[in-house]
This record gives structure tokens, C-alpha cells and sequence, in this order.
């Protein structure tokens, strides 16, 4: 990024860094300089609409220029930011977790319906990476308790401080481990996951912000399918009578996990949910 002008505007460094964010190929280059700038000023992105002839002070022109920078190199805003909202709550992200998307709220609102049924719900949520998930369910079910499992470590403290955040924390137990392995003879009314689904091969050819996401989060082995096969298999030792899976696809991914549970001869389909863009993205399955 060129040497910045002590006399930029709110208007004019806006302006610029949408040109420069194109230049390099960036995605939605006016939001994401406008949600850098919010960040850097402290401010939602209204007050930059209403404020645009006020000067950045020598720091604010620093600060933002160093993001700029980041963002240039393809690193994802949420990283940058160190947030992401998703289900209308705040989250804490860092590179230790996977960024949560919009299409991930289609599993947790079709997980809550099905759990406000249900007397103090015990919900397990696998690879919780921010704790997006179980967060944003216990949120919305004051009587539910919740699990939440991850391999690595760094996720776990994300999302322990996401469950402070959002004042959940008493009714959620975080365990470290692979899949089931953490909680030998538990059962729950729900198992929630958003495994990795990327295949393998498929993995450098994704976006340059997705390859900066940690690749336990994205690699689903050869065929992308390796973790439903896993959940599917393991799961009915995990749930209570009555109990259902939901589990977050990739684009063409349903049928096969939906095969993938029939020849297991203990699951029903009971649904296929498309996300906003209408794919199929959650299957859910019943004992």
C-alpha cells in the first residue's frame, strides 16, 4: 500500500482502498474495506456514512493501513478483526478456528426447533471449533446443557471464551479429543456437527482466505466423506430414544451422507435442508 496521506478522509481512504482491494482480486472489496474501517475507528458502518469528510488521525491511518496490508495478502477480515457474527451474536475467531458462515445458521435454527420440544435438552456438538453451534443453541434454549468437542486445543479456549461472551458458559463442558472419544457412556438428545468436508484434493484449490483456515477444520479425506462415516457409524451409541443427528454438508454432499446412513440400518432421513442459495446443507437423521 502506497504511503498514506495525513489529509485522507473517511471518503477518500474508502474510496481508494475499494480500487486497491480490486486490483488485487479481492471479493466484495467496498464492505470489506468499510468493515476494516469500522474496526480500526471503533465505529459501526453507519457512522462512516455520515461521517465521511472526517480526517483519520495519524494512528487510525497507521492501524488501518497495516489491516489493509493483511487484507491485501488474502488474510479472511474476520482474522483480521478478530470477530465474526453469526445468528446475530458475537464471536471470537482466530486462525486456531474455522470462520462461521451464514449457511451454518440453517443447521443450528433446524437443531432448535427440534430441541424446544424437549425438556433440558443435552446437546453434543463435535469439531466446535468457535463454539458457534452449541453457543448459538443454548442461547436460544436457556434449559439446554451442552457439550462441545474438539481435537485441538487452541479451539477449545476460542470458543470457552465465546461461551463468556454470551453467558453460556455455565451450561457448556468443553472436551478435547477425537469425535465420540471424550464421552465414553454419555448420551444426548442431539449431536450437531459441521465436520470437514473439503476432499482432500480439492483443498489447494480453494479461495486463498479458505486456505488460511485450519486445515483440521477443511480436510474430509479423499472423498470429503470421511467424518460422516465416522459420526454415522459411532453415533447411535451416543443418543438417547428419540435422539437426531444434524449434520452441515457440502454442495452435492447430502445424498451421499444420506446413502451413507441408510446401509447403516439404524438412522431415517428424516429431512434435507437447503441453505439460502438452496443446496442441500443439513441432513438430518433419527434413530
Amino acid at each position: 500500500m502506497e504511503k498514506v496521506k495525513s489529509s485522507w478522509t473517511i471518503a477518500s481512504i474508502l474510496t481508494w482502498t475499494k480500487q486497491y482491494f480490486s486490483e488485487k482480486g479481492i471479493d466484495n472489496p467496498r464492505l470489506d474495506a468499510e468493515v476494516l474501517l469500522s474496526h480500526v475507528l471503533g465505529k459501526d458502518r453507519l457512522y462512516l456514512y455520515v461521517n465521511f469528510d472526517q480526517p483519520l488521525s495519524p494512528t487510525e491511518l497507521d492501524t488501518f493501513r497495516a489491516a489493509v496490508k493483511q487484507r491485501a495478502m488474502r488474510t479472511p477480515v474476520a482474522y483480521i478483526i478478530g470477530s465474526k457474527e453469526f445468528m446475530g451474536l458475537d464471536f471470537a475467531v482466530s486462525p486456531a478456528v474455522l470462520i462461521p458462515r451464514p449457511d451454518t445458521e440453517i443447521l443450528v435454527e433446524a437443531a432448535i426447533e427440534r430441541l424446544a420440544q424437549i425438556e433440558s435438552p443435552q446437546v453434543l456438538d463435535i469439531g466446535t471449533g468457535s463454539g458457534a453451534i452449541i453457543i448459538s443453541v443454548l442461547t436460544s434454549l436457556p434449559t439446554a446443557q451442552g457439550t462441545a468437542i474438539d481435537i485441538s486445543k487452541e479451539a477449545l479456549a476460542v470458543a470457552c471464551e465465546n461461551a463468556k461472551t454470551n453467558n453460556v458458559i455455565t451450561r457448556l463442558s468443553f472436551k478435547q479429543g477425537d469425535l465420540f472419544s471424550p464421552v465414553p457412556g454419555q448420551r444426548f438428545d442431539a449431536v450437531l456437527s459441521n465436520p470437514p468436508y473439503i476432499p482432500v484434493e480439492d483443498i489447494a484449490g480453494l479461495e486463498p482466505e479458505v486456505r488460511r483456515e485450519p486445515s483440521l477444520a477443511l480436510d474430509g479425506g479423499k472423498d470429503g466423506l470421511n467424518f460422516y462415516r465416522r459420526i454415522i457409524k459411532e453415533g447411535p451409541a451416543y443418543l438417547k430414544q428419540g435422539g437426531f443427528i444434524a449434520l452441515e454438508v457440502g454442495a452435492g454432499q447430502a445424498d451421499a451422507v444420506a446413502r451413507i446412513a441408510d446401509e447403516r440400518h439404524f438412522f431415517k432421513v428424516v429431512e434435507i435442508i437447503k441453505d439460502y442459495s438452496g443446496i442441500d446443507r443439513v441432513v438430518m437423521l433419527t434413530s
